[in-house]
């Protein structure tokens, strides 16, 4: 079945998907951090079972994967296909998510709150990302009494996730404003709006290949329309903003910029070592080429969102079964690399 990143809805825009994440907990354990292993362990069955025992059929298509029976690059390339959370990858208490088959859905179990239900969609599409996170949020919600007050709303181990627990979330490929250094005007403008702008691991980690994520920061007092109807909005201007950048570049820089979107491609086909920070940003280079609708770039036999995430680091030591140290890995991306472009 096929992945979220795998859709060439990814590969046609600025928006290069969209994501619904709802924080819950429930009622009779304690919090994240005052929760006992034992009662972790129960926790999760109870949320585990609500799932899997479930007789729709949703419970037919997701698995349970304990954090603790993977190997490290096993759980960084979960964070790196953007399934689980890095702070769920560095857990040391029981914890574990459940994931449905195509991965556009994951519930992390034990992470900052007892349940962190996460929807993926590709392109714009916040919708249905919101509907697909509902449908779980409805379905546990039937076998398990949440945390809730009728004053604050959803009740949460952070004060910033009370109320809706709803973070909402677009990744976007934002080349031109990240060179012209206009992501800092950006950033420092949508704040204004309860919106942030961080990197693409979400929360203290960097943009990488002009990557970024745009999320609402406010829970408490905003329905869950409204909170999505607002970031719809400040999405539209970056994207406006982006476009404009994109077309006013090419217009003054043609000849400069098909260079350096045509070097992009023949380092991608050709190159024998490639780190990720240069492969990550040949292949923004490409993306936005097409973007900007620059001639007729060749194909890649993978989509290109999903070309940036199989060669991090993690994932290409899982898919090559092995350990790498880093000269191994710039190889053996670069071969890769080399392979999807022929």
């Amino acid at each position: 079945m096929s992945k979220w990143y795998e859709s060439e809805k990814c590969d046609n825009g600025i928006i290069i998907s969209s994501r619904v994440r709802l924080a819950r907990n429930l009622k009779k354990y304690n919090f994240h951090n005052k929760l006992t292993d034992a009662d972790a362990e129960k926790m999760i069955n109870d949320v585990k079972n609500s799932i899997l025992d479930s007789r729709t059929v949703f419970g037919e298509q997701f698995k349970y994967i304990p954090m603790n029976t993977m190997n490290g690059n096993e759980k960084f390339a979960m964070v790196e296909k953007h399934v689980i959370s890095p702070e769920l990858m560095k857990s040391n208490k029981p914890c574990g998510v459940l994931v449905k088959d195509d991965e556009t859905i994951s519930i992390m179990l034990n992470e900052e709150d007892h349940i962190r239900i996460q929807a993926i969609t590709a392109g714009d599409n916040i919708d249905e990302a919101f509907d697909l996170a509902d449908k779980i949020d409805n379905l546990i919600e039937e076998s398990v009494e949440y945390a809730f007050s009728e004053k604050y709303g959803y009740l949460t181990s952070c004060p910033t996730n009370v109320g809706t627990g709803l973070r909402a979330s677009y990744m976007m490929h934002l080349p031109e404003l990240e060179k012209t250094g206009q992501i800092k005007n950006v950033v420092q403008t949508i704040s204004k709006f309860g919106i942030t702008v961080r990197g693409i691991y979400g929360e203290g980690s960097d943009a990488m290949g002009s990557v970024y994520q745009v999320s609402n920061q406010v829970t408490l007092g905003q329905s869950e329309a409204d909170i999505i109807s607002n970031l719809k909005k400040v999405a539209a201007i970056i994207v406006q903003r982006e476009k404009e950048l994109q077309e006013k570049t090419y217009k003054a820089n043609k000849d400069d910029v098909e260079d350096r979107i045509w070097r992009s491609y023949g380092i991608l086909k050709n190159a024998r070592k490639l780190s990720g920070k240069e492969a990550m940003q040949l292949i923004s280079n490409i993306m936005e080429g097409r973007s900007m609708g620059v001639g007729e770039l060749p194909k890649c036999s993978v989509e290109l969102i999903q070309l940036m995430i199989e060669v991090q680091p993690a994932g290409l030591q899982v898919s090559n079964q092995k350990e790498m140290i880093p000269e191994e890995r710039d190889k053996y991306r670069a071969e890769y690399i080399r392979k999807m472009f022929q």
